[in-house]
């Protein structure tokens, strides 16, 4: 990561009931947020141009996805290959939750991990 990357790839906002999130997402906006199944989650995507650098993000309603007070899941950015960072986490006092994990050709992988304060982070990148 340096300074002409973002730092932040992806965002959630976790939800547990996603009609009625994208009503109100929807309503707050003025957008319309398209709903998908993607690796057993439905999730609702805030407008963006196809993976063009800009930081975007969703609605997720899934297992990884519980609404909370304590903040939406952030995606730092893991590129060239996410596998560079998670192999650091341990060592510097942080857990894998869930380790790189493809999502698809055209998004690439994600990872969780709980920080040295218990935070949940997820980690993406394009390889």
């Amino acid at each position: 990561m340096t300074s002409q990357t973002n730092a932040l790839n992806w965002f959630e906002i976790s939800v547990s009931d996603i009609k009625r999130a994208v009503t109100f997402y929807e309503a707050v906006f003025g957008i319309e947020m398209p709903v998908q199944e993607m690796m057993g989650m439905q999730m609702a995507y805030f407008p963006s141009e196809d993976m063009n650098g800009k930081v975007s993000g969703a609605l997720v309603q899934g297992p990884m996805n519980t609404p909370s007070a304590d903040g939406a899941k952030i995606y730092l950015n893991g590129n060239p290959d996410l596998a560079n960072a998670l192999s650091k986490i341990e060592a510097a006092g942080g857990k894998i939750l869930m380790p790189k994990t493809k999502i698809s050709d055209e998004i690439g992988y994600m990872a969780f991990f709980t920080d040295s304060e218990g935070n949940t982070v997820a980690l993406h990148s394009n390889n």
